[in-house]
């Protein structure tokens, strides 16, 4: 593939493609990804040809600590992973008729940037054309069938020779992973994640994660709403969509669970009975308004989500403060929209149904605020910040508490988020 190197007449034609990806339905609601593309496209404009390191990109983009180390965290791999695939995605449909193609070659982390027409198919490089053989040159003979067997034979008896060879150090290598895997089981994960996560890693049941799943009303090519109990039959109800935000939430969870080495159990909310909620550690992504489930458990004290019943916003979804501290609102409102520029959202982390059981509650006015609680848990920079505030150390467990965070919302990515509220109610 030829790829055209760039110049400073092509950063306008860049500029439109990075901005037609950033705003396509394919990145749509992928914040880090979007995230990494604008990084990586204005370091191939400003540096050409200049190579990026993982850890690079982890301090600079994801706010990754100095200590970082790409050999036990493969966020970054995984990352450039999953925005490969998005680029084979958005070129397949939305961006089938782009002018321009970015690209991101495995083994480097430079973007590539060459226009459509120049994507060629690579032709073998010897194709011997013997209708066509130039004058005085001696057509090709083929061997004679001894001389293919003779070669069969040896190369038969070479296969063999390697495997053997090979067969201890495959052997070797598979004990050394063994060895590592049962000794080092969470040296992948954070120490932050580590001890936020304590509760959920080392109970005996894998935790469950609970996502919200609306009640809907009405069909998706004509339009949906919220289901009204007072004037539509419960027998119309479609409670199998859920938000942008939840997938990339229960996404982020696997993320962090699968570095601890801890497998996770996901179950749509109207689908969870309170005899499973009693045995199990459970994860809650989405608010009350939207996680019908809550609505049976035993929840937040502190930040109740709660719709305004007057004024210009009558009908919003909010969060009531209902002790506030000097200098707090009464009520954490995101900004009307659309657009959304600002969500509020909460992390509220409090007893099971039973003793011994744990229920953490991630969940945001708007599928993007529950997006942005998920990933302030998920990150080793916020949650060290969130575990200082709760004075949690090596041997000091994790308490409940109840914290609001504001996010800062940009085309529909949430790209900000600051804890501005917290209460310790486990004291």
């Amino acid at each position: 593939m030829s790829v055209t190197p760039l110049r400073g007449s092509d950063r306008p034609e860049v500029s439109t493609e990075i901005n037609k990806l950033i705003q396509s339905e394919t990145l749509h609601g992928s914040e880090s990804l979007c995230k990494l593309l604008r990084y990586l496209a204005q370091h191939a404009v400003e540096h050409p040809g200049t190579p990026l390191k993982e850890y690079q990109i982890a301090t600079e983009v994801f706010g990754r600590p100095t200590d970082f180390d790409p050999h036990l965290d493969s966020a970054i791999r995984v990352q450039a992973g999953r925005w490969r695939m998005k680029l084979a995605e958005y070129y397949a449909v939305e961006g089938s008729g782009d002018p321009l193609i970015v690209e991101l070659p495995k083994g480097t982390y430079v973007l590539n940037f060459y226009p459509k027409s120049r994507r060629k198919p690579i032709e073998p490089k010897e194709r011997v054309q013997h209708d066509r053989l130039p004058a005085g040159a001696t057509k090709p003979v083929p061997l004679r069938p001894t001389s293919g067997r003779r070669l069969a034979v040896f190369i038969t008896v070479l296969l063999l020779l390697l495997i053997a060879a090979a067969i201890p150090i495959i052997v070797l290598l598979a004990q050394r992973r063994a060895a590592n895997s049962s000794t080092v089981p969470s040296a992948a994960a954070p120490t932050a994640a580590q001890a936020f996560w304590r509760p959920f890693v080392d109970a005996p049941d894998e935790p469950w994660v609970v996502f919200s799943n609306g009640a809907f009303i009405g069909r998706p090519e004509t339009g949906m709403r919220y289901f009204d109990p007072r004037r539509d039959a419960a027998d119309k109800i479609l409670d199998h969509y859920t938000g942008v935000g939840e997938v990339l939430a229960i996404h982020e969870l696997d993320r962090i669970f699968s570095m601890m080495h801890r497998e996770l159990r996901v179950k749509r909310g109207s689908l969870l009975s309170l005899d499973d909620a009693k045995n199990k550690n459970l994860i809650f992504v989405g608010s009350p308004a939207e996680n019908l489930s809550l609505l049976e458990m035993p929840g937040s004290r502190e930040f109740v989500f709660r719709r305004v019943d007057s004024g210009r916003r009558k009908g919003d979804l909010g969060i009531f403060n209902v002790h506030p501290q000097a200098g707090e609102p009464l009520m954490f409102l995101a900004t009307p929209g659309p657009p959304l520029i600002e969500d509020y959202a909460t992390i509220t982390l409090t007893s099971g149904l039973n003793p011994g059981r744990h229920m953490l509650i991630l969940g945001g006015t708007t599928t993007l605020g529950t997006q942005a609680a998920v990933e302030f848990v998920c990150r080793d920079d916020s949650l060290a910040q969130l575990l200082l505030r709760l004075s949690v150390g090596k041997t000091v467990d994790i308490r409940p508490f109840e914290a609001v965070l504001r996010v800062k919302v940009t085309r529909g990515v949430p790209v900000e988020t600051h804890l501005v509220s917290l209460r310790k109610t486990g004291l």
